[in-house]
């Protein structure tokens, strides 16, 4: 079971935890991961549950909609 992560961006959602943003290959398919790390009792980040994980063939929608995000909140 190969696996690769490639870290996009990062950045913190607050004093101990912050949003990864990663290109992730599981079993030969490429996948968007976008995924919210804790700062364990070790002060290294870890992996929650709490995220989501796209197949590439969606990041035009995922474009879409935050467009649409930023567009709402102008309002």
């Amino acid at each position: 079971m190969a696996q690769d992560n490639r870290l996009i961006h990062s950045f913190p959602k607050n004093a101990l935890e912050e949003i990864r943003v990663s290109l992730n290959v599981f079993r030969g398919k490429q996948y968007i991961d976008i995924r919210t790390f804790y700062k364990g009792d070790d002060s290294e980040f870890h992996p929650s549950k709490k995220g989501v994980t796209l197949a590439p063939d969606l990041l035009s929608d995922l474009e879409e909609s935050i467009k649409k995000l930023s567009d709402a909140l102008e309002e």
